[in-house]
């Protein structure tokens, strides 16, 4: 379990984490979302005490990370897939590691088969690409054998065959039982691997709560349906559960809490004509630009306000 108590770090007059609260779970994947700058990265260095707290606290597992006697066996981590010695080759990186942590020489050898590094187990670190250090870096932070996983960007540089083993390997994790925090800008990926998430802006934490209940919170699943008597179709399909919208004047209605075929089965059983009947879904994606828009410090201009610009300047 990784228990966030009101940490706030500064570094000079810019405050990076302000209050910031949470706990990570065993036995399922937490995703940890937010905009570029807004904290995510220091969050998880001063869980792993790379970096010290201004105040408020960090732990996992009821203890600061510098109190492990082997870290590497309680805690896995990934931040940057990139810090290894180019010189050497993943075994050598893997087995001085593993010296340094007590960890047996077997383990060295199960790590580089589970990441897939066994074709290039021998080869220089400096010649592997993008996606093959950071199976080298997932590897190193599984060589424990640790009960709590931290990654950052964990599918940065990996081919759809390397999403989908990350995507296996962390839910997994979790199956056993782990604490899995993983930080992710790829949503579509968090909507199929997370299962909890916590999103911070500039900072603060902006939601605590399920993939399911986030994406429900920001407009979830609904069904557009246009009908020649929506006042009538309304009155029918009221019910617990259920929220109808819809402008006064107009066919068409917007309904939450059933599903395109029931308000379809329902229209046809009163003989009430059905023009359009249309299932809409909010992705986690979506969901994640409504509540971050305001925490957003870098906005980039649209192809079509950049041309008007020039245009303008011309």
């Amino acid at each position: 379990m990784i228990e966030v108590r009101q940490l706030v770090k500064r570094y000079g007059d810019k405050t990076a984490v302000d209050q910031l609260e949470f706990t990570v779970r065993p036995g399922e994947v937490t995703g940890f979302l937010g905009p570029n700058g807004a904290g995510k990265s220091t969050t998880m260095r001063v869980i792993l005490g790379l970096d010290a707290p201004t105040s408020g606290s960090a732990r996992v597992n009821g203890r600061r990370y510098r109190e492990f006697a082997a870290p590497l066996q309680e805690v896995g981590a990934l931040l940057e897939a990139r810090s290894i010695h180019p010189g050497r080759s993943a075994v050598s990186h893997l087995s001085a590691l593993a010296l340094t942590h007590g960890i047996p020489r077997r383990r060295v050898a199960e790590v580089i088969e589970l990441a897939g590094l066994a074709a290039v187990a021998r080869k220089r670190a400096g010649a592997f690409s993008l996606g093959m250090g950071q199976r080298l870096g997932i590897a190193a932070a599984l060589l424990g054998d640790p009960q709590t996983v931290i990654l950052d960007e964990p599918v940065n540089g990996l081919d759809p065959e390397g999403v989908l083993w990350i995507r296996n390997l962390l839910t997994g994790l979790a199956a056993e039982g782990r604490t899995v925090f993983v930080s992710s800008h790829l949503m579509g990926e968090m909507a199929l691997t997370a299962s909890k998430l916590i999103v911070i802006g500039r900072g603060r934490l902006l939601a605590d709560t399920t993939v399911a209940q986030f994406i429900r919170d920001a407009g979830g699943h609904s069904v557009k349906v246009v009908s020649g008597d929506p006042a009538r179709l309304r009155e029918l399909l009221l019910g617990p559960g259920v929220e109808i919208t819809g402008a006064a004047g107009s066919e068409e209605l917007e309904v939450v809490g059933l599903t395109a075929r029931q308000v379809g089965s329902v229209a046809a059983d009163h003989g009430i004509a059905v023009y359009e009947l249309t299932p809409r879904s909010v992705s986690l994606e979506d969901a994640f630009m409504s509540l971050t828009g305001d925490a957003v410090d870098y906005h980039g201009t649209t192809t079509a306000a950049l041309t008007s610009t020039l245009r303008s300047a011309s």
